[in-house]
């Protein structure tokens, strides 16, 4: 949709920088409460109907859902797109305000820069998710430190022991509270056991799913595997015939799709026979299990499309 005015922001921890397009206007606030409504009424005020800034952390957080509640289109964009312009453009300096004015013109020029942003309780059960993923990753580096120190100090084992049952507990707790969250949305219960129908997919792959890719069983396949980052890129030019690969989308729900796919393919009533079969056509071991993967999501999304629980191929 072609738009008339957009704006670029260049989110800092303490400043956000803004420029506006094609006005030219440019201006700084602080990256807190009182700076980011000033930021907001400023921008209203210049008739600006779009708004996009980078994808790189949390200290725009507060600035996109300001944005969302006031009506503004917004896009959070990633980083790399940015520089891809900077590049066309055959400019070199670097500030942040002449990255803020880089922003805003992409904001004008690209059509798909804003994407719909999730809701507070969307946000609030993705956060639930990301620190569980966290509190999983500390407790497995304290079991590797932990057998690494085997029979050498029992005393800094025993610290990783206690380390341990700490984090174990606190993931046991966080996982209560999402679970709760996600079985509180409507149809919560009845996604949560679709796809929990599917082989390889039990309870916290699904609430994965179900926190990191919500948009499931509204999408069609290919979009399914693309935001799973499960889609094969082709790299073709000329002569050359690469093969493809799997880029993008989102990491979590890639990583907790492979490792479903290591259970659906030993399950003799769920993808084993397509596991084989790219094995005996030459296929390595990864690759298929990607390919098991990709299968599972487009399943997964096939699913909850239906309403339907999954039933093996006769």
């Amino acid at each position: 949709m072609t738009i008339a005015c957009a704006a670029g922001v260049d989110v800092g921890r303490d400043f956000l920088d803004v420029a506006i397009a094609p006005l030219g206007s440019a201006f700084r606030q602080a990256n807190a409460p009182a700076g980011i409504a000033a930021l907001v009424r400023r921008l209203q005020r210049a008739g600006v109907q779009r708004v996009v800034l980078e994808s790189i952390g949390s200290y725009g957080a507060r600035l996109v859902r300001a944005l969302a509640d006031a009506g503004f289109q917004v896009g959070v964009v990633d980083p790399k797109r940015i520089r891809a312009l900077r590049l066309a453009e055959g400019r070199r300096a670097k500030t942040d305000r002449l990255d803020a004015e880089l922003i805003a013109r992409f904001a004008l020029l690209m059509s798909d820069a804003a994407r719909a942003i999730p809701g507070a309780e969307a946000l609030a059960i993705r956060a639930l998710s990301t620190r569980r993923r966290q509190l999983v990753e500390m407790i497995a580096m304290e079991k590797t430190r932990l057998k690494q120190l085997a029979g050498l100090d029992e005393e800094i084992a025993e610290s990783c022991r206690r380390t341990i049952a700490k984090l174990s507990a606190e993931r046991g707790q966080l996982e209560a509270r999402l679970r709760e969250r996600l079985l509180a949305q409507a149809d919560g219960q009845a996604r949560g056991e679709l796809l929990q129908s599917i082989p390889g997919i039990g309870p916290a792959v699904a609430m994965t799913l179900m926190a990191d890719m919500p948009e499931l069983g509204s999408l069609d396949r290919k979009a399914a595997a693309s935001l799973a980052g499960l889609a094969p890129h082709p790299n073709h030019s000329g002569t050359r015939l690469d093969p493809g690969h799997i880029q993008g989308g989102r990491p979590c729900v890639r990583t907790a799709l492979y490792m479903a796919a290591l259970a659906a393919a030993r399950a003799d009533a769920g993808f084993r026979r397509e596991y084989q079969a790219l094995r005996a056509s030459g296929k390595p071991a990864k690759v298929a299990l990607i390919a098991i993967a990709r299968k599972l999501v487009v399943t997964a999304n096939s699913v909850l499309k239906r309403r339907q629980p999954w039933t093996p191929a006769p």
